[in-house]
């Protein structure tokens, strides 16, 4: 991976952690949390989304998909709060 390719993978972690922090109101965790969640998110909607029969291209479906999987994973976290 070049520098290039690794500036825009956390471009798009970012975008994607702050739209899944403000979709999914009380998650926000800051900009690097952010970017962490979006960048475990961009992995679990790369999975997710082909597996119900939805695939995207491009650079707005990364996004999309990255933010898909970072609500998914919010969700999950919050579930994971409410239970502890």
């Amino acid at each position: 991976m070049d520098l290039q390719a690794l500036i825009i993978f956390l471009v798009i972690g970012a975008i994607a952690g702050w739209l899944a922090g403000t979709l999914v109101k009380g998650y926000g965790f800051g900009l690097l949390g952010n970017i962490v969640i979006g960048i475990i998110g961009a992995y679990i909607g790369a999975w997710l989304l082909p597996q119900i029969g939805f695939g995207m291209s491009g650079l707005i479906g990364a996004i999309v998909s990255a933010t898909i999987g970072a609500i998914v994973l919010l969700l999950l976290i919050g579930l994971v709060r409410k239970v502890a």
